[in-house]
């Protein structure tokens, strides 16, 4: 969500926002509303006022101030409910530096890390490899869980607990607060951190919320977290920090679901694109200046980097364009592994400045040392998803013999090398 102030003065900026990132928004017909909105917050305030000069002798006149007051109230009900809606649809402005592009063809590579492994043999795919080492069961994923499920087994169980592991200890040595997040949210959750009610298709909602404490059923709906950084947020919804106070920093640990109706089609086998997995993500909030959560976006996404860097898997990071980075977003990076069965880089983390766009919608401020109230901005990273990160580890150190080696930052937390086939 933008300042209305920002945007009754920039009209033709919002409209150059819209086209460059792929959005169909009537900045036209947001302006209309609140003009409408406006002039009746006026008329009410106007009639409350001379309401109040009324003696007692004048009650017809009163009477009828009345009745034109709550016409005015019903109707300005209306208006801000349309307003309040348009509003969560206004995309945040990019950075100056992003890449104009229409989709992920516009996308621009901007560092780069690791020698892409050479093999001597005919390489296997981390289907095959969690079929031959007995560490991935899709057929029985599919039968018990639909289209998308699996089972990871036996290493590839502590392979992923040992990464999250990691991935925690990590973050918490670098002074992020831990935080296990739940993940049945209520609606304003996925409002506030903007998956709603762009990208709704992708949330699962939960058919059966429940009964309160006295057997009645409960009517609000749930929904699952497609990421820790919704409840992460959540979670500071409504507080007013001291300047003082930031940044806050936060890493959560949560199970995630995403439906992925707008993938159809897409990566429809293996680890790369499921209905839920595990997720380390770290937020951090900080004072509303765009140079300071620039600066700490850079951060951010070192820390990512600095995973795959643990791993000692090849990557890349990219600078995500207009057009492919979503409506909420300032400035965006992926930072992709080296695959190789599909010859190429696979995104595994994603990094995002979205500035006061979500505080907004979450009301999320701070004090400043001048007594100020300001919205603080808001960025989010993933520090590991898994088990997508098992395909890069899988397919990057398998052997001529059919074994794939244990990265070496791991082997302490798992007490053996390699897996072998059973």
């Amino acid at each position: 969500m933008l300042d209305i102030n920002f945007i009754r003065e920039n009209p033709d900026k919002i409209k150059e926002v819209c086209k460059a990132k792929g959005i169909e928004f009537d900045i036209d017909e947001l302006l209309s509303l609140d003009k409408k909105r406006r002039n009746l917050i006026k008329k009410s305030e106007g009639l409350r006022f001379e309401q109040k000069k009324l003696g007692k002798k004048e009650r017809e006149k009163a009477k009828k101030i009345k009745d034109d007051f709550k016409k005015i109230r019903i109707e300005l009900k209306k208006i801000e409910k349309e307003y309040e809606e348009i509003m969560l649809l206004v995309p945040n402005i990019y950075s100056e530096d992003t890449p104009i592009g229409p989709d992920e063809s516009g996308n621009k590579e901007v560092y780069r890390w690791g020698e892409i492994p050479r093999f001597d043999f005919p390489i296997k795919d981390h289907i095959q490899l969690g079929k031959d080492l007995d560490l991935i069961d899709f057929e029985k994923g599919v039968k018990v869980s639909g289209f998308r499920g699996y089972f990871l087994k036996n290493e590839a169980v502590l392979l992923q607990l040992a990464l999250i592991f990691h991935a925690i200890l990590k973050m918490a040595s670098k002074g992020f607060e831990l935080m296990i997040t739940p993940t049945l949210l209520k609606e304003f959750t996925l409002i506030g951190s903007g998956h709603f009610p762009s990208g709704k298709e992708d949330i699962y909602q939960v058919a059966n919320p429940g009964k309160l404490a006295d057997g009645t059923f409960i009517k609000e709906p749930l929904f699952l977290a497609g990421t820790a950084e919704t409840p992460l947020l959540a979670y500071f919804s409504d507080v007013i920090f001291e300047e003082s106070d930031l940044p806050v920093k936060v890493c959560g640990f949560s199970q995630c679901y995403r439906s992925e109706v707008g993938s159809y089609g897409k990566d429809t086998k293996g680890l790369y694109r499921l209905h839920e997995f595990m997720k380390v993500e770290h937020i951090v909030l900080c004072k509303n200046d765009n140079k300071e959560s620039d600066q700490w976006l850079e951060k951010m996404r070192l820390n990512s980097e600095e995973i795959l860097k643990d791993l000692k898997l090849p990557y890349r990071v990219v600078q995500i364009c207009s057009g492919d980075m979503g409506a909420g977003k300032r400035k965006m990076y992926d930072v992709e592994a080296w695959m190789p069965s599909r010859n190429n880089y696979g995104e595994t983390h994603s990094a995002s400045n979205v500035t006061d766009w979500q505080p907004r919608r979450l009301n999320i401020r701070y004090k400043t040392t001048k007594g100020e109230i300001k919205y603080v901005h808001a960025l989010n990273d993933t520090v590991l998803a898994s088990p997508r990160i098992l395909i890069a580890i899988l397919e990057n150190y398998q052997t001529k013999d059919g074994k794939v080696k244990v990265p070496k930052i791991l082997q302490k937390y798992l007490g053996f090398k390699t897996i072998s086939k059973k």
